[in-house]
Parts: structure tokens; sequence; C-alpha cells
């Protein structure tokens, strides 16, 4: 077995050994309440560690192993030092009350990843948004913070466009309504803002942005907004972001799955190319 090497953190690598360990118990034929009688936990705790939900010991993992018959050796030793990242602390431990544990687990997926597509029909995509964009988003959802709260929950959508210019940066792709970017959020002069930061990131390699122009059809967009998020290797599942007012779903069942991405390539087919969708955000430039 290959190590992980996405530079994705703690989340990627708790779903990496969980997806393993999962793989290695139903090969031997132990079941999910064997398995946790033998770490001295229950069925549930084992589910959720094969999910790659709770934190994993060393110890556990190693009495697992031994029960799955997997002997000293290479892999052995590679799964049990995936169990030091896979509890590594993030960058947004500390931030917990404006991070919501709903939330960090996107943050981890969303690092893990080397291709994220979405869909937006309201707001631009977090990891596209300028500060004072942000900071707009922030305050109408938020109408009662304090300055405080609000300054980092800006500073935690800033810290996560780094990732865009990380060393493995995630391919991008972004299909946006056009009334994403007619909508006023924060005012003229941050929308003007707004739209030149957009233009400037299409402009990247690694960053494709398509819109979806107003009064076309849109096949797929009963959906709403939604992220697909794709990992490097076979190991990990794909995932479906679906972010509600207080919470998030997570999918990964691939019948669900292959769904979403049927939906993005359709809207994607609707959508106007990048060289068209880039003529378009500079004329609603030219009219903000």
């Amino acid at each position: 077995m290959s190590m992980l090497h996405t530079g994705g953190g703690a989340t990627a690598h708790r779903l990496l050994l969980g997806s393993r360990l999962r793989r290695l118990r139903e090969a031997s034929g132990v079941s999910r309440e064997d398995a946790g009688y033998s770490i001295r936990a229950s069925e549930s705790k084992i589910s959720r560690m094969e999910l790659g939900r709770v934190g994993f010991k060393e110890r556990d993992v190693a009495d697992l192993l031994t029960l799955y018959g997997l002997p000293e050796g290479e892999e052995r030793a590679a799964l049990l030092a995936l169990v030091g990242e896979a509890n590594a602390t993030a960058w947004w431990h500390g931030q917990e009350d404006v991070v919501p544990p709903w939330f960090q687990t996107y943050l981890g997926l969303e690092q893990a990843a080397s291709v994220i597509a979405c869909y937006e029909v309201q707001y631009v995509p977090g990891l596209l948004q300028t500060e004072a964009y942000a900071r707009a988003v922030v305050l109408l959802g938020r109408h009662t913070a304090s300055p405080e709260e609000v300054d980092r929950r800006v500073a935690v959508r800033m810290r996560r466009r780094q990732l865009l210019s990380a060393s493995r940066a995630p391919r991008l792709e972004a299909v946006l309504d056009e009334a994403v970017l007619r909508r006023s959020c924060g005012g003229p002069e941050v929308m003007r803002g707004q739209l030149e930061h957009l233009i400037a990131q299409a402009a990247l390699p690694g960053v494709v942005v398509r819109v979806v122009p107003l009064g076309s059809e849109r096949p797929g967009a009963d959906a709403g907004a939604f992220t697909v998020l794709g990992f490097p290797g076979a190991e990990l599942p794909d995932v479906v972001y679906l972010e509600q007012f207080t919470t998030a779903l997570y999918l990964d069942r691939p019948v669900e799955v292959s769904e979403y991405a049927a939906a993005l390539e359709r809207l994607r087919a609707a959508a106007l190319s990048p060289e068209r969708s880039l003529d378009l955000l500079r004329t609603v430039l030219r009219d903000n």
C-alpha cells in the first residue's frame, strides 16, 4: 500500500485509514461487533472509525490489524504511521466557535481534494471571494455577530484561499449562475473588486469558471448549489457536499454521487465556454 500524498491533512488520512480498515475487516470475515469487542468498543465505534469520523488510537489500530491477520511488514507500518497523521491538529484549531463541526469536515475534504467542482446560484464560491465580498456575505448571514466574530469568520475564509496557491493546488471548476454576478453584495465598489478578482482567478491554469447566462435552460439546476470533491488515487470515493442553513450533507454513495456529477455535466453544457464566460464577466464589470 502506498501512502497518500495530497497535503490534505487529517481528514483525508482518517478517511483513508478508515477505508483500509473496513476492507481488511471485510476480507477477514470479521463482523463490526467482533471488531469492537476486540478493542473494548462498540459496533458503532467501529462504524465511525471506518467512516473516518473519529480519531484513532495506535493501540486500537494495531489490535484490529492483528485481528484482521495483517502481519508485520510495510503495509502494517504504513497504516500505523497514518494514525499520527489522522490525528494531526488542523489549521482551524482554536476557531471552533466560528467553524462548526459540520463545516470542519468540509475544510478537511477541501484540502485533500485534487478536483473541486461546484455549482453556485447565490454567491461567488468561498475560494474565489475577496475579503470585502466575504465580509458582506458573513454580515448578511450574521446580523447580530460582533465585529470580532465577523473578523474571525472572514479570516477563516481568507485562509482557505491559500489552497489555490499551494504547491499541490486542486483544480477548481466553478459553474456560476449569472445571477451570482448581477446580485449586489456589499455595494457597487465591493462587487467591482469581486468581479476583477474573479476575472484574474479565472485566468489561472488551475481554475475554470463557466457562467450559465440568464434566460437559458439550466438542466440539473433544480438540485440547488452543490460541490463535488474528487480525490487522487482509488482509495477515497468522490464526495458531494450540500450546505444547508445550520448543517450540511455529505454524500458518498456512488449512485448518489453519479447523479450530481451528471447534473454538473449538464450545467457545464448549458454554460458559456470559459472564454465566453470571461467576456461576460468583463461586460458585467463594465456595467457595474
